[in-house]
């Protein structure tokens, strides 16, 4: 399938003629674009938008226009299309403020520009059109600020909308709303088959192919999304896909990432699927935020991590567009409440002073609550939050998280890190509270099972897992004990390790990611064991005030061990409450010939 380019710095966009009258308008970022969690893999993203041309009376239509990140670039290309006279219809089906700016930008270029958004959309539209971001306290505002075009005509899609075109496509607009994605739309064109699905089913990752090789070829990219972002929110997820099977798909094209043509059928059944731990999960938190700029959602979806990893379920909830009765409901089940706020012109927005009434009023003192959010100058929203529930006799989970703009990516690790504290700290709570009332007395079914007891008897070598990854401000770091090592291949050299879901260093381990194992000494494991088995705080350095020495690509090498590994991780399975790992080996050194291998003896299987 042929292509053209118009081009910007590192960012260009590439032209994909998908069916005559069809061009798939690609985005393509070979860096990471921001800090939030769901570019954690640091493989770059694509923006897909999808232009329908003009026939006959028709006006061009362009469903899922990128943001201004892409802007420059993206312009150019459309121009080349569409133009500057010819009406133009967009269907806006994410909004946020980075998207707006480009909208601003075609409304200045085509006069004749309609706009298309679900009714939770159309009330962000009119919300974020006009919107300024504050200038700093003491420093005078701009003496002649930009002038922003007027909000063109705007086409509300309230249950669903059929756009009948003269050459005879029908594109179905469908309204997908969730709490990271309120104005959430679909758009599905009935003769080819193709949904251009937005946010579900993407990918972060920049690949010019309009569809991907295979399904493993994406797989990993795929779950850490859904991981990400969708996890926080599977019932409304679960909602979504019910509505889309009755939907004759032959390709799913998501806004982020290749299309998948040929096993999207094996997608829907894997985005079920991922969400069955978290539906199961007898523990959950309520994350109630609002966000202006999209900040304290990016905070947000930092502890939906977190918490997520450790078999919680998040319950997330967006104040500005989710019912009274659905709060109340949230915050009465839970077992925990974050709630998170912007500070806008010094004040927290009112769907969070709403909630934190309900909060305030209904809210269990015995169950932790969290504060987090995002300010530019001024942080008097969470000040606010934060008074108002010490005064309510309530007991914080962790200090507030106070982040100035955005999180950059040492304070996202850091925010994850304190979500999957809160999950354990629930988790210990509900152990204890199990052997009060007697209900797990005794030696538990799984630890007494002869399978499980023999188990135990599987011996592992005692190792230290190191890694670094990323540079300067970028740099993150993480280390964990492993006894679950083994040697897996011969040609090429390769092991397989066993890293536990809740492990800080696992967002760390994806596949392309190195590490260096260190293997312990037998009479010399236990001060490299008191060091990294010890609690650490969410953000803390695993490698403070020791001397280290480096791997040729740089990992963290201990100077005591017996020998030590490079690897690069080239594969990941999900082993229940676990991810096996296997690595390639592409350096080591033994660095004590006459030493032995520290070894882990287990009484039982059900435990480390």
């Amino acid at each position: 399938m042929g292509s053209s380019t118009a081009a910007s710095s590192d960012r260009r966009v590439i032209q994909i003629p998908v069916e005559p009258g069809l061009i798939c308008l690609r985005g393509l970022s070979p860096t990471r674009l921001r800090f939030e969690v769901e570019y954690g893999l640091e493989r770059g993203t694509t923006a897909n938008s999808f232009l329908f041309q003009p026939d006959g009376d028709d006006a061009a239509l362009l469903v899922h226009p990128p943001g201004a990140s892409f802007a420059e670039p993206y312009l150019e290309a459309l121009a080349e299309l569409v133009a500057s006279d010819a009406r133009l219809q967009v269907v806006v089906g994410h909004t946020n403020p980075n998207r707006v700016k480009l909208l601003h930008q075609l409304a200045r270029r085509w006069p004749h520009l309609e706009l298309i958004s679900s009714n939770p959309g159309a009330q962000l539209l009119r919300e974020l059109w006009e919107q300024r971001k504050p200038a700093a306290p003491g420093t005078a505002a701009a003496a002649e600020p930009e002038t922003l075009p007027p909000l063109p005509p705007l086409q509300v899609v309230r249950g669903e909308l059929r756009l009948e075109r003269s050459d005879g496509r029908c594109i179905e607009l469908l309204p997908t709303p969730t709490p990271r994605w309120p104005g959430g739309l679909m758009a599905f064109e009935e003769n080819s088959g193709l949904l251009m699905s937005g946010k579900f089913f993407a990918a972060h990752l920049c690949s010019e192919a309009w569809a991907e090789a295979n399904r493993s070829s994406t797989e990993e990219d795929r779950r850490y999304f859904y991981d990400c972002l969708m996890a926080p929110m599977v019932r409304q997820v679960e909602t979504v896909l019910d509505r889309i099977d009755e939907l004759a798909i032959r390709t799913i094209a998501p806004g982020h990432g290749p299309a998948i043509a040929e096993s999207w059928r094996s997608l829907l059944v894997d985005y079920r699927r991922w969400g069955e731990s978290q539906e199961r999960a007898k523990l959950s938190v309520a994350l109630l935020y609002a966000s202006a700029y999209g900040n304290t959602a990016a905070i947000a979806d930092g502890l939906a991590q977190g918490v997520a990893r450790t078999g919680v379920r998040v319950e997330s909830i967006n104040c500005e567009f989710t019912p009274a009765e659905k709060l109340l409901e949230a915050i009465r089940s839970c077992d925990a409440v974050l709630i998170g706020s912007p500070t806008l012109g010094g004040h927290a927005p009112t769907p969070i002073v709403s909630a934190l009434g309900t909060l305030l009023a209904e809210g269990d003192r015995a169950k932790p609550v969290g504060v987090f959010g995002s300010f530019g100058w001024s942080g008097e929203a969470l000040d606010l939050l934060e008074s108002k529930l010490r005064d309510g006799g309530f007991r914080f989970a962790f200090a507030p998280i106070k982040v100035k703009f955005s999180p950059d990516a040492a304070t996202l690790k850091t925010i994850e890190e304190t979500g999957t504290a809160l999950g354990r700290q629930l988790q210990s709570e509900q152990r204890k509270a199990q052997r009060r009332s007697g209900a797990g007395g005794g030696l538990s079914e799984s630890r007494s099972n002869p399978a499980v007891l023999a188990l135990g008897r599987v011996v592992g070598s005692l190792c230290v897992l190191t890694t670094v990854k990323g540079s300067e401000e970028a740099r993150l770091s993480g280390a964990m004990v492993a006894s679950w090592v083994s040697q897996a291949s011969f040609t090429p050299p390769g092991l397989t390790v066993a890293v536990a879901k809740d492990r800080a260093v696992e967002a760390l381990l994806h596949v392309g990611d190195a590490f260096a194992l260190n293997v312990l000494a037998a009479g010399r494991e236990t001060a490299p064991m008191k060091q990294f088995l010890q609690p650490f705080a969410p953000g803390a350095d695993r490698f403070a005030g020791l001397e280290l020495e480096h791997s040729p690509s740089g990992q963290p090498v201990l100077p005591e061990a017996l020998a030590w590994l490079e690897c690069s991780v080239k594969q990941r399975m999900e082993c229940g409450d676990h991810w096996l790992l296997y690595a390639q080996v592409q350096a080591g050194a033994v660095l004590d010939a006459a030493g032995t291998t520290a070894v882990h003896q287990r009484r039982s299987g059900a435990n480390y």
